[in-house]
């Protein structure tokens, strides 16, 4: 496939992005959040290259993530952005800048940062340790966050997009769903899998039942005790129970 194809047809993920990004970015929330990233703006060029590298064709599986973890995404741009994995197994790189207001407790150092995302290292070490090489993954599956967006609080404490306020959400969730729509619509996924229960509920009430089918994994998060005991082999397990792996 030439260049010039593989742009074409990495376009329509992009734009969807695009549109996501200036439809969240118009967004106010209020306390107890005090500052909110949004790496689809600062961190735009690694998170174009991912999209532009491996949204290409129809993806047999959409995994869906619920937003950016402090040390991934929003330091990168790439869902369950863990930076090793994303720099090294991935070969994604590039400019990242500054959240227009960055909370001191949460600096945004893009690929110099030296914090590990454990969720990210199992997410991506399962793929790569399954499949070997990024492009046997991507070549049936993809990978979007529900919401672009990370919220903190004063403290510094991470505030998941569940526990904003009823109107918060509301707004915030329109966007994000017109967004999995459209990922759904451009990658036609016989399968959206659900990281985690917050992505499981979303996903549901979005589709209600339509195509395409539904399934959830448990989060590799290490907040989760489950997930700490051996995630990939239980995600693995999962996966082939329902019918996505064999």
């Amino acid at each position: 496939m030439s260049d010039r194809s593989s742009r074409s047809n990495a376009e329509p993920i992009i734009e969807a992005a695009r549109r996501l990004c200036a439809a969240v970015d118009k967004l106010k929330f209020g306390p107890p959040v005090s500052h909110v990233y949004n790496p689809l703006r600062y961190a735009w060029e690694p998170h174009e290259l991912f999209l532009r590298t491996y949204g290409l064709g129809r993806k047999r599986v959409l995994f869906v993530g619920m937003n950016p973890g402090p040390f991934g995404m929003a330091q990168n741009g790439v869902p369950f952005g863990e930076i090793k994995m994303v720099r090294d197994w991935l070969k994604i790189s590039g400019a990242v800048l500054r959240p227009q207001r960055e909370h001191p407790r949460r600096p945004v150092a893009g690929f110099s940062c030296h914090r590990s995302e454990v969720s990210g290292q199992r997410f991506w070490g399962l793929f790569a340790e399954r499949f070997g090489t990024p492009k046997a993954f991507f070549s049936t599956h993809f990978v979007v966050s529900y919401c672009p967006l990370a919220f903190m609080e004063a403290s510094g404490r991470n505030r998941t997009p569940d526990k904003l306020s009823k109107t918060e959400k509301e707004a915030l969730f329109a966007a994000c769903n017109k967004h999995l729509r459209a990922a759904a619509e451009i990658l036609q996924p016989e399968w959206l899998i659900a990281i985690g229960d917050f992505a499981h509920r979303r996903i549901t009430e979005v589709f209600n039942g339509e195509s395409p089918k539904v399934g959830r994994i448990l989060h590799p998060s290490p907040a989760s005790p489950s997930a700490n005991r051996d995630w990939g082999r239980q995600v693995t397990a999962q996966l082939e129970r329902l019918g996505v792996w064999k």
